[in-house]
């Protein structure tokens, strides 16, 4: 258990959120594993008081490109 609760309007915000972001995935690495990646961090930030959708999506689109880095 994460110790947080996060409210009905923030939780469908962050599906939103995360929704939007794995549009910003290449198809290459777009996954179930990319997803679980991307909905940790998107969590984390949350966790951490960043509840705006901009916040959100950054937190995520942060994470998009560090896997794209790391693509041949």
């Amino acid at each position: 258990m994460l110790g947080f609760s996060f409210s009905p309007e923030l939780v469908a915000l962050m599906r939103t959120v995360l929704d939007d972001a794995m549009l910003q995935v290449p198809s290459s690495v777009s996954n179930p594993t990319t997803k679980v990646f991307l909905a940790e961090s998107i969590l984390k930030a949350a966790s951490q008081g960043h509840t705006s959708y901009n916040e959100l999506f950054a937190a995520a689109t942060v994470q998009v490109q560090t896997i794209t880095s790391m693509l041949p």
